[in-house]
């Protein structure tokens, strides 16, 4: 078992690990037990026994070979890869790798050496029977990453996921709520806990996390302007469900300045004062750890993006809404955006996508008013047959009922 400690790091509790690498060096391992300082110390005494019992250190890069089993180096190369990795990205990774990709593969006991296109190919036409196209696209960018390393490192000549036929993705269709729709969606959560998150989400198009991750630093009442620029997620690390929060938007694009309208300046201006009034009303019973984000309760508890996942989709069923995520309102607000003449480069802007190719991807089949200048335009620049000359005629029918050969030189004349 290895040595540890628990520290706190801004009212939160860290397990300190201490260990020695293959080299006999010394090295520290730092890991947020996501749990806060007041009233957690058991808890976290729990959690750092469990790690230190569980905790194996991790081999360093000169460890690494050819030779070894393809489901442990993945395992090795993600713990390389985790410094440049988003902490959700990686915790995705992590699942995915541990269960199905190592597992299937540490079966049959192919070395990175050994690993063929063919295995590859072989996996992803068993997962397909098993998961969609797009969870196969995700286990496929994670072996080709994986690869790509170990080409680059010098430890394989090529890398063979560039030779696997990629699935194709499966597409999905969001719900778009029209404007109708999305009135009477607001009637429905009107009074609740998740009117603000929804008509911020529909009006602005924000994420999930960038909904969660507003703070009041990001709201500017004087200049009348709301910033977007940190994300609350949650994620699974070391087999514990944690919240994520990151001063940081998900992409350099996502980091955007919107309009503060009027409707939204008394909504945030009425939620800002009652949060002041909980905070005298409460006193020590108030939680400050989360002090100075917008949607929190009564006693300062954060809402849990898990709150508008789950919760959102079953109360609005239940209230005859269509069936739709969270992230739908996000889709919706494009979809209003483009029903009212808003140029797809401008709701790219608006939703914070760095690639203009994704705006237009997901929402350039809603943008019907471009089809109908492209149909006005053809109209124009092509000269169409008179209706009454277009086909064959009556007279064309012959007493046997067939069609006789038609005349087409009157649409030529």
């Amino acid at each position: 078992m290895v040595a540890g400690h628990l520290t706190l790091k801004n009212g939160r509790y860290y397990a300190v690990l201490n260990y020695r690498n293959a080299g006999g060096q010394r090295k520290t391992k730092w890991i947020s037990l996501g749990l806060p300082e007041k009233g957690s110390k058991r808890k976290a005494e729990a959690e750092l026994a469990r790690l230190r019992a569980e905790f194996e250190p991790p081999k360093e890069v000169g460890d690494l070979s050819s030779d070894m089993l393809f489901a442990d180096y993945l395992l090795e190369w993600l713990e390389i890869a985790k410094g440049r990795l988003a902490v959700a990205t990686y915790s995705s990774y992590a699942a995915m790798i541990k269960k199905p990709v190592g597992p299937y593969f540490r079966q049959r006991n192919l070395t990175l050496r050994e690993l063929e296109a063919r295995h590859l190919q072989m996996f992803y036409s068993e997962m397909l029977r098993k998961v969609k196209p797009n969870t196969v696209i995700h286990y496929h960018a994670i072996i080709h990453s994986a690869l790509k390393y170990a080409m680059k490192t010098d430890m394989v000549p090529q890398n063979v996921a560039m030779k696997v036929d990629r699935p194709r993705k499966n597409s999905f269709q969001p719900t778009f709520l029209d404007a109708e729709q999305m009135q009477k969606l607001f009637e429905i959560v009107k009074g609740t806990r998740l009117e603000l998150p929804v008509l911020v989400a529909a009006f602005y198009g924000l994420r999930r996390g960038e909904v969660l991750g507003l703070k009041w630093d990001a709201i500017d009442f004087n200049r009348g302007t709301l910033t977007i620029k940190r994300t609350v997620t949650e994620a699974t690390i070391d087999g514990t469900m944690k919240i994520i929060e990151q001063d940081s938007a998900k992409t350099k694009s996502s980091l955007r300045t919107l309009p503060l309208v009027g409707s939204f300046r008394d909504y945030f201006q009425k939620v800002k004062e009652a949060q002041e009034l909980n905070k005298k009303v409460c006193g020590n019973c108030y939680n400050y750890d989360y002090d100075g984000y917008v949607f929190v309760n009564e006693l300062e508890e954060r809402m849990r993006p898990d709150y508008l996942t789950e919760y959102f989709p079953k109360y609005i069923a239940k209230h005859g809404v269509p069936k739709m995520r969270f992230h739908d309102l996000r889709h919706s607000c494009a979809s209003l955006l483009l029903a009212n003449g808003v140029p797809l480069k401008q709701i790219q802007e608006w939703l914070g996508h760095s690639d203009f190719s994704t705006t237009a991807n997901i929402y350039a089949h809603l943008d019907y008013r471009s089809k109908i200048s492209s149909a006005q335009a053809m109209e124009q620049g092509m000269l169409l047959p008179r209706s009454d000359d277009f086909g064959c005629r009556w007279e064309d029918v012959t007493e046997q009922g067939k069609i006789a050969e038609p005349d087409l030189n009157p649409i030529f004349d």
